[in-house]
């Protein structure tokens, strides 16, 4: 039985109040305490998109903005791990071996306390995703990274390494991507193992495409403006062939519509075709944004659009949207459901 109840923005007393009620309703119903609709830690069995998801500790799952690799057995899922008072907690990592059930690893990346580094304490690091690259057998992170200090005017892209997806990683350096201003970010690897940077720049009005260096830590010259469109969470995924991007609008903390484009050609034209959101809030998006298209791992064509809902007074607290991307013909829809668990894709 699932209890739902909307508890984006309260205030902190209201929602305590709230946590309390529904803690006292689930005991009355059930009879025993346990956490809401994910079931007890380490016995995950769906996902509930919203609801609190406890990790091995049954503690939410403290990782936004990020994106997941799978990578000998297992998924390193890395995100923005954040606090009320730590806008910049650095980056968190937690793994699973069945997409429902994830281990806390710690923070794999995070500030130094060296007032001359560009990651200095007070820094802000955004949107980390993390992939491998086999010639160099390193792991290679990029974030989008603001200097502290300067609000959200460096707009710089930063590179970390690592021997291990556990980490920890090592900071390599920042900048903008061949001089340009580089925002919320993605990272995209091709079948032919060429990796691309996609980001927001020109003050998130620009969505932009390079392709990287063969070692994946730095952009080439291949930067080629897709549209300006003011879109920002980029979400690249490749399904038979053509490449998908999921985008948001610029409206903040807010949720808006997304957008979805396709193109047969990374650095060709690319085709608006709407809204793929289908059901309960879909012109919010769910009340969510998106960060991320996770392919399943051994199930062909099977993708989950990964979203945040944010919730800016409490980010630790944002909530995770993860629902299956469906192919219709010609048609792409992002369906809300209350609960769905990886069989949805063997129907």
């Amino acid at each position: 039985m699932t209890i739902k109840i909307n508890l984006m923005y309260s205030d902190p007393m209201i929602l305590k109040t709230k946590t309390i009620f529904l803690n006292c309703l689930w005991i009355m119903i059930s009879g025993f305490c346990a956490i809401p609709a994910f079931g007890q830690p380490g016995k995950n069995k769906a996902f509930v998109p919203i609801e609190i998801w406890p990790d091995q500790n049954g503690q939410h799952i403290n990782v936004h903005g990020g994106g997941i690799f799978y990578y000998k057995d297992t998924y390193y899922w890395y995100g923005e791990s954040r606090g009320d008072k730590t806008f910049s907690g650095g980056v968190g990592l937690y793994t699973s071996k069945d997409l429902y059930n994830w281990k806390n690893e710690g923070v794999v990346f995070a500030p130094v306390d060296n007032p001359e580094s560009d990651i200095t304490k007070g820094c802000t690091i955004e949107r980390p995703k993390v992939i491998y690259n086999k010639k160099t057998k390193q792991f290679v992170m990029w974030f989008h990274l603001e200097l502290k200090g300067q609000g959200y005017a460096a707009a710089r892209a930063a590179v970390a390494v690592s021997d291990k997806p556990t980490g920890p990683f090592t900071f390599v350096g920042s900048f903008r991507p061949n001089g340009n201003m580089s925002r919320d970010m993605g990272l995209f690897v091709d079948d032919d193992g060429t990796a691309y940077h996609i980001y927001s720049s020109n003050e998130n009005y620009d969505l932009r495409l390079a392709r990287l260096t063969d070692d994946y830590l730095k952009p080439t010259t291949q930067d080629s403006l897709l549209f300006s469109n003011h879109r920002e969470a980029p979400a690249l995924f490749k399904y038979h062939g053509r490449y998908y991007l999921i985008t948001s609008g610029c409206t903040g903390w807010a949720p808006n519509e997304a957008s979805l484009h396709v193109t047969n050609n990374l650095f060709g034209s690319w085709t608006r075709i709407g809204d793929p959101m289908r059901g309960l809030d879909a012109k919010k998006t769910f009340q969510g944004q998106s960060t991320f298209v996770l392919p399943v791992h051994g199930k062909k064509d099977t993708f989950i659009f990964m979203a945040d809902n944010w919730r800016p007074k409490h980010l630790q607290d944002s909530r995770h949207i993860w629902l299956p991307i469906q192919f219709k013909g010609d048609e792409v829809i992002i369906e809300w459901m209350d609960r769905w668990d990886l069989g949805f894709f063997d129907k």
